[in-house]
C-alpha cells in the first residue's frame, strides 16, 4: 500500500505516514492546516485544509498559537538612557562651575596696589582700544572707543578694530555700579575676539589713568 506523506510548508523534507495519523497529528497539533500532503493517488502536494480527504476536518480544527521569538537584534536602550542621563547633569553642573569661576575671578581694579602699571592717557591710546561699560538709567551702556555697542554685537566690534588698528590690548574702564556679569562678557568677547590682554583702568592721584 503507497503510504501518504506529509511535510512542513514549503519543506523540502517529508514523512511517510498514513491518513489516520496524519487526521491525528492535526488534532493533536502536530501538523498545521497549511502543512502540505500527497496522497497515494495525487501527483502534488496540496494544503491539508484544501485536500478533499482533509478539508472538512480542518476546518474543525483551531489554528495553532503563533509563536513569538525574541529578536536576537533588539538592542536595551534603558541603560543607555540612564548614562545620557547622567552625562547631561555632568554637563550642565559642569558649565555652571565653570561660569561661576569667571565671575570669582574677574579681576577688580585697585589703586593702591602697588604692581599697577602707571600710564599715559596718550600711551593708552596709542596702545590700546578703549572700551568703558558704564550704567546709565539703569541700564549698563558699553561703548567701544566713542560708539555704543550692544553687548550681543560686541565680539565683532572688537574683531574689526582689531582687524582695522592692529591693537591686540583693552583698556577697559568701567564705573563700580555696572553689574559684575557685564565685566565678564566684556573680557570673555575680547578674548574671543583675538585680544592678547585686557587691563582695567585705575584713576591715578593727579588725574593720570594707571592700568591693571
Amino acid at each position: 500500500m503507497t503510504p501518504w506523506k506529509v511535510r512542513h510548508e514549503g519543506s523540502p523534507r517529508f514523512t511517510e505516514t498514513t491518513l489516520e495519523k496524519i487526521k491525528q497529528g492535526l488534532i493533536e497539533g502536530a501538523w498545521a492546516t497549511t502543512d502540505e500532503v500527497m496522497g497515494p493517488d495525487d501527483r502534488e502536494w496540496a494544503p491539508i485544509e484544501n485536500h478533499p480527504a482533509l478539508e472538512e476536518l480542518a476546518t474543525e480544527v483551531e489554528p495553532p498559537p503563533i509563536k513569538h521569538y525574541d529578536d536576537e537584534t533588539h538592542l536595551d536602550m534603558n541603560a543607555m538612557i540612564d548614562v545620557c542621563l547622567v552625562l547631561l547633569v555632568f554637563f550642565m553642573l559642569t558649565t555652571t562651575v565653570v561660569a561661576m569661576q569667571q565671575r570669582l575671578e574677574a579681576p577688580s581694579a585697585d589703586a593702591n596696589n602697588p604692581k599697577v602699571k602707571q600710564i599715559t592717557k596718550d600711551q593708552a591710546k596709542d596702545t590700546c582700544i578703549l572700551v568703558t561699560a558704564k550704567l546709565e538709567d539703569g541700564k549698563s551702556v558699553i561703548r567701544v572707543e566713542d560708539k555704543e555697542v550692544k553687548e550681543g554685537d560686541l565680539l565683532n566690534e572688537i574683531k574689526r578694530y582689531v582687524r582695522r588698528t592692529g591693537k591686540t590690548k583693552i583698556l577697559l574702564n568701567h564705573d563700580r555700579s555696572v553689574p559684575h556679569d557685564t565685566v565678564v562678557q566684556i573680557i570673555d568677547k575680547a578674548k574671543g575676539a583675538g585680544v592678547d590682554s585686557v587691563s582695567l583702568v585705575v584713576p591715578g592721584p593727579a588725574g593720570e589713568p594707571r592700568k591693571q
